[in-house]
């Protein structure tokens, strides 16, 4: 028999891959990770929430818990409480039926259920996304169906801020029908949101131009501290009148990351609250090809906290931890940067928000940051300021100014 297989192609390196790779390969004991976007501790070591620990060791006592198949839509009772979380419980689209969620493989799977419904069903095939956005998404929109992917400016590298004004332009040159995904908060890789006022002003386009939101929300809570307050773009939309979806995450925000909780929330438009059967029949055949059922353990776990106002109030303190920890490193970054007179100006990283600090290195410095001091971080400059503390603060400070001094593209 002749091989099949010698045709196929290698595909493409995947940038955090490679990050990844080469900061595990490096030997050097005063490595520093600025590469993995998940959460670290003072330490340097990852977190499990203490009333997650709490919920686990429950379950593990009830006598009752199983691992028996969640059917293909996921835990009922997750379903009707991830929505209410980013729209709030007394949103009329809640109250008035016309908003329901659909459990997923964390917000990936949300992405990718919701891109392919809206091929599938009302045979959409553009979208915009921002540039630079993660950059999965626009694999995930692709293998999905999508067949024009665009971007829209979205990061200024002089002003090292939102270029508001190219978004718009772009925004304001989609076909009719496209999607327009937008971050809701603590945007990834920039770390730079929209205000209010510039939400609103988006949100005019779109409504002009007959588009269709998709809110990517994977840091709800990580952005301020304040869950309500991350969420308010999605309800400011809501109120509106707009249709969208959204998908929403629970591995940043409750460090369950390798659980796979996520949530594709839909939001119909007023007086249409009877579109949602149909529509979750379509969702139900699409996860039951992809993956049939989605995972049961994490949903507990997320389920057990949105139930329950103590464990909530748990939760919210742990994000509070997260941010007030994020805050000082950037902080700390920023003031050790501005003492050494560091070439160029470095408010910019205490103006962004979030995880991640889109830090201005070239690819360039990139490499030589890593080569020579042993720090690593994605080739377009993205840092995770979790992987800073007290122990390498002043490392990654003094190896950021001898990098932009020496290092010119």
């Amino acid at each position: 028999m002749k091989p099949r297989f010698q045709s196929v192609p290698a595909a493409e390196s995947i940038p955090i891959v490679v990050a990844r790779d080469s900061c595990v390969a490096d030997l050097n004991e005063n490595k520093v990770d600025l590469v993995v976007g998940a959460y670290r501790t003072a330490e340097g070591e990852p977190w499990v929430m203490p009333f997650v620990k709490k919920i686990e060791q429950k379950m593990a006592n009830d006598p009752k818990f199983n691992h028996e198949y969640l059917w293909f839509l996921g835990q009922d009772k997750f379903n009707t409480l991830a929505p209410r979380l980013v729209l709030g419980d007394r949103n009329p689209a809640i109250l008035e039926r016309r908003a329901f969620g659909v459990q997923t493989l964390s917000g990936t799977g949300a992405l990718r259920m919701g891109a392919e419904f809206l091929v599938r069903h009302l045979h959409y095939k553009t979208i915009y996304m921002p540039s630079p956005t993660w950059d999965n998404h626009a694999l995930t929109f692709h293998y999905s169906g999508f067949k024009d992917l665009h971007h829209y400016r979205y990061w200024d590298p002089a002003r090292k801020g939102v270029n508001f004004d190219g978004m718009l332009e772009d925004v304001r040159k989609a076909p009719e029908n496209s999607v327009i995904l937008l971050h809701m908060a603590a945007h990834n890789p920039t770390g730079c949101d929209l205000t209010r006022e510039q939400w609103t002003l988006v949100a005019d386009v779109m409504e002009k131009r007959n588009l269709f939101p998709f809110i990517d929300a994977a840091y709800q809570g990580y952005a301020t501290g304040d869950l309500d307050r991350d969420a308010w773009p999605v309800r400011y939309l809501a109120d509106r009148g707009f249709e969208l979806f959204v998908s929403q995450s629970f591995s940043k925000n409750m460090a369950l990351y390798g659980e796979r909780i996520g949530c594709l929330t839909v939001v119909l438009a007023k007086g249409r609250s009877e579109d949602a059967t149909n529509i979750l029949s379509q969702l139900t055949l699409i996860a039951r090809a992809t993956y049939i059922s989605p995972p049961k353990y994490g949903a507990e776990i997320v389920t057990a906290v949105l139930s329950d106002p103590e464990l909530m109030e748990e939760w919210k303190k742990c994000l509070r931890v997260m941010v007030d920890r994020v805050l000082s490193m950037r902080s700390g970054l920023r003031e050790r940067l501005e003492k050494m007179e560091t070439p160029g100006d470095w408010e910019y990283i205490t103006n962004q928000i979030g995880m991640f600090s889109f830090l201005g290195l070239t690819p360039r410095q990139v490499e030589y940051i890593r080569i020579k001091h042993h720090v690593h971080m994605l080739s377009n400059g993205r840092a995770n300021m979790c992987g800073l503390n007290d122990k390498n603060i002043d490392k990654v400070a003094e190896a950021i100014h001898d990098t932009v001094t020496k290092v010119h593209d």
